[in-house]
């Protein structure tokens, strides 16, 4: 029974999850759950029109994916193409969300065609089921499908099939 109950409840979590091909539901995030750094509010249905790379990182993995962060700039893709989300799970650290705030502001003047957003209370592990305490790379097409998703780090020859999948995508 106990088995049955187990591969009920995995399945249930798998349906809502963000799978492969499809459009995620729509998520936002705002006041007491995050934003983007200016305090704005962040909704996935924003990642339609260009193909979009998200970060989903602890802030504790934050140099995790360093290079593959590298290898994009790099690459110079065309912003009127491609756009780069920076999502930062607040929840996953024992970080003061104040201190890490600030950095935040600091990287989005820093970096200014990517969009740092906050995440709170963990919004995108529970309604995405995105992995927590974690560094995952999601990309998205311009129709806002996912195309690429990877919970980790990734490895060098990964990296070149991301830029390549991005590329192709374009």
């Amino acid at each position: 029974m106990k088995k049955i109950i187990l591969s009920v409840l995995l399945f249930t979590g798998s349906v809502m999850a963000v799978e492969m091909g499809k459009v995620p539901g729509t998520v936002s995030l705002s006041g007491e759950n995050g934003g983007k750094v200016d305090g704005a509010v962040w909704n996935s249905k924003t990642l339609k029109g260009k193909v979009h790379i998200v970060f989903y990182v602890d802030p504790d993995k934050r140099e995790e994916n360093e290079a593959l962060s590298k290898a994009l700039k790099k690459r110079h893709f065309d912003r009127k193409k491609y756009a780069s989300v920076a999502i930062i799970n607040l929840a996953a650290t024992w970080l003061p969300n104040a201190i890490l705030e600030s950095k935040l502001k600091s990287k989005q003047k820093e970096f200014p065609d990517t969009i740092y957003v906050k995440d709170k209370k963990k919004v995108l592990v529970d309604k995405w089921k995105l992995a927590d305490d974690n560094s995952d790379i999601l990309i998205f097409d311009k129709s806002g499908k996912l195309i690429y998703k990877k919970f980790g780090k990734l490895s060098a020859k990964e990296i070149k099939n991301v830029l390549a999948l991005i590329e192709k995508n374009l």
